[in-house]
């Protein structure tokens, strides 16, 4: 006798009755064997009910003789229940030793899964690691990455934890913002605390594995603090619980999502429900529905208890009506522990039928022998439950995996909270096991939210790293919160929530947005750029100069100026000097490798040739005004024709040497170079040897100081035929610019340096121009009167 009536719980044990009644009127099933059954009422205490599985474990005998009248111990060859994970796992601890099969309807633990510690255990209702994989299918599917969890203190809830915290973090599909454990009885200050975390975290989404009645006290001190804001998920354990939707609760509980058990229609129970009558005595159940008849009409049948009838309580006739009471008891249209127990009652009897069905000789024991209701030991039983397969009159398959456990499926429940105040629970979805994995079914059309936007919301610890960032931990929290760190330049993410930044391959660099990669800008002495289009200009200038001086001397060469300043070498460093103009443009544009050889041998070669001329000329001027004194015309001889242009060659040849050993030992080659710039491709010739490079321009200046110094000797001499001081001049000039172009060489990067390169080449090539031929265009042109003759001579008298 328990304290109170349970009508839910009538309710469950009813079906089992209908089931089996069903069953014994099936010709096809179990035919010529009828089923019988006991009820226990465990009262809700684990004692009774685990004391109620002893004592049919205990009563069972190896061998039963079957009677007409079925006297004698009743052969229990299996159990439907127990509800609560706890009480089953108490329960099959025992059963299973004596391999007594259990099927539950309500128990969802996982670890019922264990088949080694619970042999003969069955369930029609999905273990709790499905539940849980569900939960996260519809995490996964609004994106709720941060969620808080509730759980009961006891099998149920810390088993769904464990299993929630592990597949949540192998999913990837979010973290835990808190885990907490409802307290059992009444413990107001440890809901407010709890109910204060949930307020103070930035999760909205909240999940509650646990009972009715934990629930119930929870939403109490949900509303007593006005915590809104807040999207419920709920376990199958609360998902349909009526007491729950209130005027009171649905402004905080409304849009709840939830999974419930599957729901099935079965034809007849209402029926049967209505048909039930004190006056069934003769049934196993008949004090049960004497408590439920007192229970649902408010009576006691006589003799009533004397505090009934001090408080002028009414008597039982037994002639109320149950067509005229309006209980949730008769309302079959949303039947889903109840169909969980019709498939509890099916299974045994089908796995029945399946074993009475044997084929002596064909049979799956030992010798393919059979066994018989007689013979029947248990664990053979729970042979044929684990290869039972059937369907429902709803069209539900049911068969048990290795496990013990049904094949999962679920229904998603929505709370939905209607204008007049009413709520109703919407079916919007369901969720399956396949064998790929999860699928989710939700119609979204059909949620309601109950947020202003009526959209779901938002709840997730950090916002999402856009393509550009990677995801940097926030240390000490979870893997859900997370700063954006932009990538360094040269990485890049095309992703979003990348984890890391990927390098840009050797000649890519990340754009701004460092979300992809681009080419790399190239940089070098271009023709198109206003620098290069500048020293492309000057140099094309200095050597259309060269052949205007040069036309001109040709045009010019029978006058004394041009024939007293020895016009075979004019014409000669004419020639050179429009090579070193023209040679600086193999500086600019893209380098390629034959301009990278060419480009120093031309520059080397042009300019030895230019300074050996100058050499010469002033050798020859050193020499002619050595021979007008007395007894120096020997020294003539040795600067003739022959001998100036050996000379000139033979400087030349060395400087042609040079250049030859250089490219062949060490050839300049082109090079892109990323040391400069990172974003940037710098292309440059490489000089290979920079022995080879060092000797070319310290050849060139050794020529340059000799012709400096010779010419620095001969500036006193007469001003008429005297070359010396422009030929000093201008060697001041090119020494002075190829010693400052080394410092900036060295100093300037990429294209600069090219830059400085052409720039020493120019100034240093219109510095001997000018020098050198400025004064003598001068007299051609402009003192026509001066260039005769007559005045050159005259010039040539010293001056007293």
């Amino acid at each position: 006798m328990c304290f109170s009536f349970d009508t839910q719980g009538f309710r469950q044990a009813m079906m089992m009755v209908f089931a089996v009644d069903e069953i014994n009127r099936n010709s096809n099933l179990l035919p010529n064997i009828t089923l019988g059954y006991s009820l226990y009422d465990n009262c809700g205490a684990l004692f009774i009910g685990f004391r109620a599985a002893l004592v049919l474990a205990s009563g069972q005998e190896e061998q039963f003789l079957l009677q007409e009248n079925c006297l004698g111990t009743p052969p229990v060859v299996g159990i439907v229940g127990d509800s609560y994970s706890t009480f089953s796992i108490a329960t099959s601890n025992v059963l299973g030793l004596f391999r007594l099969p259990m099927v539950s309807h309500f128990a969802t633990c996982s670890c019922l899964s264990d088949r080694q510690r619970f042999p003969s255990f069955f369930r029609t209702i999905p273990s709790d690691a499905f539940q849980v994989r569900a939960m996260i299918q519809i995490l996964k599917r609004f994106g709720w990455t941060w969620v808080g969890l509730l759980i009961s203190d006891d099998d149920y809830g810390v088993h769904v934890a464990r299993s929630f915290q592990s597949d949540l973090t192998n999913s990837g599909g979010g973290c835990l913002a808190y885990t907490e454990i409802l307290p059992w009885g009444n413990d107001p200050a440890e809901l407010r605390r709890i109910v204060d975390v949930m307020k103070k975290s930035t999760a909205r989404v909240v999940m509650v594995f646990a009972h009715e009645i934990h629930m119930y006290k929870l939403v109490e001190e949900v509303v007593r603090q006005n915590v809104t804001g807040l999207q419920w998920l709920a376990s199958e354990a609360w998902t349909s619980v009526d007491v729950l939707q209130t005027p009171d609760f649905m402004p905080y509980l409304g849009g709840t999502l939830g999974i419930a058990i599957r729901r099935g229609e079965i034809a007849g129970y209402k029926d049967f429900l209505l048909r039930i009558h004190p006056d069934q005595h003769h049934n196993n159940y008949g004090n049960s529905i004497v408590r439920f008849w007192e229970d649902i009409f408010q009576c006691r049948f006589s003799p009533p208890p004397v505090d009934w009838v001090e408080a002028g309580g009414a008597l039982c006739t037994g002639q109320e009506d149950l067509h005229k009471v309006d209980s949730e008891l008769f309302d079959v249209s949303n039947l889903r522990p109840e169909y969980n127990i019709y498939k509890a009652v099916y299974a045994l009897a089908y796995a029945l039928d399946d074993m009475l069905h044997c084929e002596p000789g064909r049979g799956p024991f030992s010798g393919h022998s059979c066994t018989s209701l007689q013979r029947l030991e248990l664990w053979q039983l729970v042979y044929y439950l684990d290869r039972v397969n059937f369907t429902t009159p709803v069209g539900d398959q049911v068969s048990f995996d290795a496990n013990g456990d049904a094949l999962p499926i679920y229904d998603v429940m929505n709370w939905l909270w209607l204008p007049d105040g009413t709520a109703k629970i919407q079916n919007v979805g369901e969720v399956k096991e396949l064998p790929k994995g999860e699928e989710l079914t939700l119609h979204e059309d059909r949620i309601f939210w109950n947020f202003e936007s009526k959209q779901p919301p938002r709840s997730i610890c950090s916002e999402s790293c856009p393509p550009g960032t990677r995801m940097a931990r926030k240390k000490g929290q979870p893997v859900c919160c997370f700063d954006c760190i932009p990538c360094s330049e040269g990485k890049i993410s095309n992703e979003t929530d990348s984890m890391e930044c990927t390098s840009c391959p050797v000649d890519f660099w990340s754009n701004p947005q460092r979300d992809y990669c681009v080419p790399k800008k190239t940089e070098f002495l271009s023709y198109h750029e206003p620098l290069g289009i500048c020293l492309t200009a000057t140099s094309l200038l200095g050597t259309f100069i060269c052949a205007v001086i040069l036309g001109i001397f040709i045009y010019h060469r029978s006058t004394p100026m041009v024939r007293a300043n020895n016009s075979e070498l004019s014409f000669l460093l004419l020639v050179s000097l429009k090579l070193c103009f023209l040679c600086s443009l193999l500086f600019i544009g893209r380098p390629r490798l034959w301009t990278c050889q060419l480009r120093h041998a031309a520059f080397g070669i042009s300019f030895v040739l230019c300074v050996s001329c100058i050499l010469v000329k002033t050798m020859v001027v050193l020499a002619v005004f050595k021979a007008s004194k007395p007894g120096g015309g020997a020294s003539l001889k040795w600067f003739g024709a022959v001998q100036q242009r050996g000379t000139v060659l033979v400087l030349t040849s060395i400087q042609a040497a040079i250049c030859t050993a250089w490219l062949v030992s060490a050839s300049p080659v082109p090079n892109k170079n990323t040391q400069y710039h990172n974003d940037k491709i710098v292309y440059e010739c490489v000089v290979g040897s920079t022995i080879g490079f060092a000797v070319l321009l310290g050849y060139i200046g050794f020529l340059a100081i000799l012709s400096f110094l010779l010419a620095f000797l001969a500036r006193n001499l007469p001003d008429n035929f005297n070359e010396a001081k422009f030929i000093t001049f201008s060697m001041l000039i090119f020494c002075a610019v190829w010693v400052a172009f080394i410092p900036a060489y060295v100093n300037s990067p990429g294209k600069y340096a090219d830059a400085v390169e052409v720039f020493a080449i120019l100034a240093s090539s219109f510095g001997l121009l000018v020098a050198l031929f400025g004064p003598k265009c001068y007299i051609i042109l402009l003192r026509p009167e001066r260039n005769t003759k007559k005045a050159i001579m005259g010039r040539a008298t010293p001056k007293t």
